[in-house]
C-alpha cells in the first residue's frame, strides 16, 4: 500500500481511505490473513472525537489507547475485517460526571461493535428491497435480533411520515393465520386475544399504497382507522358497509364490480349443482354436457370464441328443462355484467335505467330462486352499485395490495408476531409511492 496523501491530524488521508469511504477514520495498513481475508487497520482522522460526550468539552489529554473490532458492509467475497487503534481521553472539565471517554465518530459510537451505514443497509433491505429478516441476516452475517432492530429504526421514515391525501379509501380483509384465545382468570371465560382477520385501508386511487391496518374486521375495528374521505371502496360487506356508514357519513361507498360478477358466477354454479342434482339424482360427472360447459358458463361472452359460443348455446338446449335454467341463469349474469359495463362510458341516467330494468325483469320472469336471489342482493345494494357505475372506483389495488401481504407472509414462512406483520407489509406495499419500485430503463 502506497501512503501517497498528505497526513491527517491523527491518522493518514490515501487512496486506500478514499476506497473504504468510512467518515471519520483513515487506513493506515492493510494485511493479507492466512484464511484468504483481509484486516484493516484504521486510526481516528476527526478532530471532533476528542469532544467529550457528556460536556462536549474538547480533551487535552490521553489516558491511554483501545483496539476495538467494528464490523462493516462486506467487501468482496472475502470480507474485511476492522481494527480500529483509538484513544481513550480524561475529560479536563470539573464538572463532568464523565471522567474518561473513548474516541467515537457517528459512523461508530462508542461501544458499537456494528458501522451506522451496516445497520443502515441492514433495515433497507427489508422496507425498501422487500427482503425477508433471515435472508438480510444471512447475507450481512447478523442475527436476526439485530436485523430486526435495524428495521424497525428505518421503518420509522414509513410510518411516521404523513400521510397522503386520500380521494378513494380501499377496504378490505386479509387472513394473516390462526386466532388466539385465552381464558380469563377472574370470570373462566374464553376471549379473542389474537384475531385471525387483518383488516387494511388503501389508497385506491392513487400511489400511496397500504395507509394502515387494524386487526378484526368488526364495526369497531374499523372505525378505530378515520378520515377524510370522499369515497370508499369496498367488496359486497354489510359489516364494512354499516362502519363506514357510522364513522364516515359524509363518505360515498362504492361496491366492487369484481365481487358483483363473482356473485353473479356463485349463483350460476348453484343453479349447475342442483338442477344437475334434480335432474340425474347425483353430483356431475364429466361426461355430462352441462358439467363440459361449466367453465365456458362462467366467462365473459366477449371472451368466447363463435364456435364456443354456439357450442354451448346448441348444446345445453338439448338437455331439456335443465339446459333452458342454466342458459337463463348465464344472461341474467351477462345481463349484470352490461349493466355494471355502463362505468367510465358516461351513461346517463336513462341508460342505467333501462339496464337495470332489463336485469331485474329477466330475473323476476326467470323463476329461479338462485337469479331471484342474485337480483334481490343487487337491488338491495343499488346505491353502492349506481355509485360505481357514476364514478368507476374500484377496490382492485386493495386485492393486489393483498397479494403483496400474503407473499410477504410466505416468504417469512408466517408471522407470530402480527405487529411485526403490520409492520412489514406497510412497508413492502408502499414502496412504490416512495420510488423504490421502478421498471429497469434500456
Amino acid at each position: 500500500m502506497t501512503q501517497n496523501d498528505h497526513a491527517g491530524a491523527t491518522g493518514f488521508v490515501n487512496d486506500t481511505t478514499l476506497l473504504l469511504d468510512l467518515d471519520g477514520v483513515s487506513v493506515v495498513r492493510v494485511e493479507r490473513l492466512a484464511d484468504g481475508g483481509r484486516r484493516v487497520h484504521l486510526v481516528t482522522a476527526d478532530e471532533r472525537a476528542r469532544a467529550c460526550p457528556a460536556c462536549g468539552v474538547f480533551a487535552t489529554r490521553a489516558k491511554g489507547s483501545a483496539v476495538t473490532r467494528p464490523r462493516d458492509l462486506p467487501y468482496g467475497e472475502s470480507g474485511l475485517e476492522f481494527r480500529w487503534h483509538k484513544r481513550r481521553w480524561w475529560c479536563r472539565e470539573a464538572g463532568c460526571p464523565r471522567r474518561s471517554f473513548t474516541e467515537q465518530i457517528p459512523q461508530i459510537p462508542a461501544g458499537a461493535r456494528l458501522t451506522a451505514r451496516l445497520r443502515g443497509a441492514a433495515g433497507r433491505r427489508i422496507r425498501d428491497a422487500g427482503s425477508t429478516v433471515i435472508q438480510a441476516a444471512r447475507d450481512l452475517h447478523l442475527s436476526w435480533p439485530t436485523v430486526m432492530e435495524a428495521f424497525r429504526t428505518q421503518a420509522r421514515d414509513v410510518t411516521e411520515a404523513p400521510l397522503p391525501q386520500v380521494a378513494v379509501l380501499g377496504v378490505d380483509e386479509t387472513r394473516r393465520g390462526r386466532p388466539s384465545w385465552e381464558r380469563d382468570a377472574d370470570t373462566g371465560k374464553w376471549r379473542l386475544t389474537r384475531d385471525r382477520w387483518h383488516t387494511g385501508f388503501v389508497d385506491a386511487l392513487g400511489h400511496g399504497g397500504l395507509l394502515g391496518q387494524v386487526e378484526g374486521r368488526t364495526v369497531a375495528d374499523v372505525l378505530d382507522w378515520r378520515r377524510g374521505i370522499g369515497y370508499v371502496a369496498i367488496d359486497m360487506s354489510a359489516t364494512y358497509r354499516a362502519a363506514i356508514r357510522i364513522g364516515l357519513p359524509h363518505a360515498t361507498v362504492v361496491v366492487d364490480h369484481f365481487h358483483v360478477v363473482q356473485l353473479a358466477n356463485k349463483m350460476l354454479s348453484m343453479v349447475r349443482r342442483r338442477t344437475t342434482a334434480e335432474t340425474r339424482g347425483r353430483r356431475g360427472r364429466a361426461s355430462d354436457p352441462e358439467w363440459k360447459a361449466r367453465r365456458r358458463l362462467l366467462r365473459n361472452r366477449e371472451d368466447l370464441t363463435d364456435d364456443q359460443f354456439a357450442t354451448m348455446r346448441n348444446t345445453l338446449p338439448g338437455e331439456g328443462k335443465m339446459g333452458q335454467t342454466l342458459l337463463t341463469a348465464w344472461i341474467a349474469k351477462e345481463n349484470l355484467r352490461t349493466l355494471l359495463a355502463l362505468a367510465r362510458t358516461g351513461a346517463d341516467r336513462h341508460q342505467v335505467g333501462n339496464a337495470r330494468w332489463k336485469f331485474l325483469t329477466w330475473c323476476a320472469d326467470s323463476d329461479i330462486p338462485e337469479v331471484r336471489q342474485l337480483a334481490a342482493t343487487v337491488d338491495r345494494w343499488w346505491p353502492e352499485v349506481a355509485a360505481f357505475i357514476d364514478t368507476g372506483h374500484s377496490n382492485a389495488k386493495s386485492e393486489g395490495i393483498n397479494r403483496v401481504i400474503k407473499l410477504v407472509a410466505r416468504n417469512a414462512f408466517g408471522f407470530r408476531n402480527a405487529e411485526n406483520q403490520r409492520l412489514r407489509t406497510r412497508c413492502v406495499t408502499t414502496r412504490r409511492a416512495r420510488g423504490h419500485v421502478r421498471t429497469a430503463q434500456l
